[in-house]
């Protein structure tokens, strides 16, 4: 089966690796600059419009040379998100439970992005990110988590980390041309629609795979982390959500196939070895190079139905890390004995299903579907081993506020039962481990109104109501309400 999967990961760093050598003699005159690999929820090549990435940001401090592509750009955000619950019933609580109490949080993030062209089909970017503040009871108790901007790393004063710091090569295959669009992590100028795009350095897996173009910017669109990323899909990142690593992506006028190849940290919802150099205060270790990493291919079909576009991703995942498989820490566990002593060197893998269509002008549908095996504890994102979403997003032109979105989307969450019967023995993991359990799927229902208030500034209201917090029906449900208020240049 690893074999299997391997060969099936590996094809598309294949292909796209053979279609740049094949393209390499004539790319160097005709290479465009600039991939469309933005942060979510930019899209590449053909597909819906999106909002720009991430909130919307206005060129400024840019220089462009006479035939329209920009040397460098300079762009900048600051969200701040208010939530809060009224404390909900529950039987019991453990390590890792929300609080039955009532409580509020705020988180605080701003990035500082700067971009240069370093020669034509190259270019370099930087994203300098403060956060500060915590999520509901420090980022724990609920799988799909309802601020995507609640780190599992919380603080009480700002802290401080070069984010994104990479280089990206786009090699021409001549052809059709298409613009690329100034934005955070794009340069503007032209490019071929038939590209191969390599993209190296330290990034967030979701800024490359699981795009989505209704559900991606927790800044302006939804806010909770199963309608930003697939909750069954557990990409590579430290605890702030980037990681180091290389990704490929050769691009057609109708589809795409990605890969890409990401360090993993040392242990569970921790750091990476970069974070030593670029984070403030330091922290971080990465595991062995050659026995902990992630690799991710994804496939992407783009099409129209009546004139309106669609799009069709299919990821497929496989991780290495020193991981632990459920039934053994159970048998730990039920001995007394500390669960983690059955870590080794193990493989995960899993897939997902992401789509988008646009039915009406300005009106969106979305669903996300995951699955892993289900039987190592995960590593990075979180406790899911089954999900699905589904959900509709509206411009407010319709109501004569073109720079309104309002969304309405539900997910629904499962555990295998070798993670049921982890928890139910006392078991944590990321984000859950009530002591007990008494098992039923996590379901989330979200809905937002983000409307433009002045330019570039934007505050949106949001409800998520929360049925078996973290598979647990002796808990909840509990009600979630949040302020934003997002700012850009």
């Amino acid at each position: 089966m690893r074999n299997a999967l391997v060969d099936a990961l590996t094809a598309g760093a294949l292909t796209a690796l053979l279609g740049g050598a094949l393209a390499a003699g004539p790319a160097l005159a005709a290479s465009a600059p600039g991939a469309n690999t933005a942060a979510p929820p930019a899209q590449t090549g053909t597909a819906p419009p999106a909002p720009a990435a991430p909130g919307g940001q206005e060129a400024t401090g840019t220089a462009a040379p006479s035939g329209g592509e920009q040397w460098w750009n300079v762009h900048g955000q600051n969200t701040d998100i208010v939530q809060g619950d009224a404390g909900f019933p529950a039987k019991y609580s453990g390590p890792n439970s929300l609080s039955p109490r009532s409580q509020t949080q705020h988180t605080v993030t701003a990035d500082l992005y700067a971009g240069a062209r370093l020669s034509p089909g190259t270019e370099a970017h930087l994203d300098f990110q403060m956060w500060q503040g915590f999520g509901l009871q420090g980022t724990l108790g609920v799988e799909n988590f309802p601020d995507a901007d609640a780190y599992k790393l919380g603080t009480a004063s700002p802290n401080f980390t070069f984010a994104r710091l990479f280089v990206r090569r786009t090699i021409g295959l001549g052809g059709e041309k298409e613009d690329v669009a100034d934005g955070p992590l794009t340069l503007a100028g032209r490019q071929d629609v038939r590209r191969v795009t390599i993209t190296a350095g330290r990034f967030a897996m979701t800024d490359i795979f699981d795009l989505n173009s209704y559900a991606g910017d927790p800044h302006t669109q939804f806010m909770s982390w199963g309608l930003v990323a697939n909750l069954a899909w557990d990409y590579a990142a430290d605890a702030v959500g980037f990681t180091t690593g290389v990704s490929v992506e050769y691009n057609q006028p109708k589809w795409t196939l990605r890969y890409g190849v990401f360090q993993m940290p040392a242990v569970p919802n921790s750091f990476t070895a970069e974070d030593q150099l670029l984070m403030y205060p330091a922290r971080g270790a990465d595991g062995p190079p050659l026995r902990s990493w992630s690799m991710t291919s994804e496939y992407e079909r783009r099409y129209n139905v009546r004139s309106h576009p669609g799009v069709v991703r299919l990821l497929a995942f496989l991780n290495q890390a020193r991981m632990a498989r459920y039934q053994d820490e159970v048998a730990l566990l039920n001995a007394g004995a500390d669960p983690t002593a059955a870590r080794a060197y193990r493989d995960r893998y899993g897939f997902g299903l992401n789509w988008e269509q646009e039915v009406a002008g300005g009106v969106g549908v979305f669903s996300r579907l995951g699955w892993n095996d289900g039987q190592e504890e995960p590593w990075n994102y979180t406790d899911v081993n089954v999900t699905g979403s589904l959900g509709v997003s509206v411009n407010g032109a319709r109501w004569h506020r073109p720079g309104d979105t309002v969304g309405l989307a539900g997910v629904v969450s499962g555990a295998s039962g070798a993670n049921q019967a982890f928890l139910k023995a006392g078991g944590t993991g990321i984000l859950d481990g009530d002591g007990a359990l008494n098992y039923g799927p996590e379901s989330v229902v979200e809905t937002y109104y983000n409307a433009a208030l002045w330019k570039t500034v934007q505050g949106a209201l949001d409800y998520q109501f929360v049925s078996n917090p973290a598979f647990n029906q002796d808990r909840g449900p509990v009600s979630i309400f949040g302020v934003r208020l997002h700012a850009s240049f």
